[in-house]
């Protein structure tokens, strides 16, 4: 049987992923409160991105793995949603969010971060 997901290079995984649910949430929390009017849709996408990375970071954690994949793939559809988005429609993104330009602001981890996340779900599934 597989170890589960909190294991090995998991934890390493865990670590990345709450590192990312902090800054992803200070930032939103911050833009928010303080200018939701510059950029009403961008940090409200921050927002969102903070809690699919806190999301991510318990399911993980806890070695729940449906929830971890259904985070990671939400993960990984709004990065590349948003990343395509920020560059075709520049007007609508006049702030960036974690997930514009694919993440390029935080080196491009957070479109690789669901990837690994994902492959590290598909080697410890359940019915391995």
């Amino acid at each position: 049987m597989a170890e589960g997901t909190a294991h090995g290079p998991g934890r390493i995984l865990v670590a990345v992923y709450g590192l990312f649910a902090l800054a992803a949430g200070a930032r939103a929390g911050v833009q928010l409160a303080t200018k939701f009017s510059e950029a009403p849709i961008a940090y409200l996408l921050s927002g969102f991105a903070a809690l699919v990375y806190i999301g991510a970071t318990v399911a993980l954690a806890r070695q729940w793995w449906r929830a971890a994949l259904v985070c990671c793939s939400i993960e990984l559809v709004g990065v590349l949603a948003v990343g395509t988005a920020s560059l075709l429609l520049p007007d609508d993104f006049p702030d960036a969010t974690v997930w514009s330009d694919y993440g390029s602001g935080y080196g491009f981890v957070p479109l690789v971060l669901p990837v690994l996340g994902l492959i590290w779900l598909w080697r410890t599934r359940p019915d391995r």
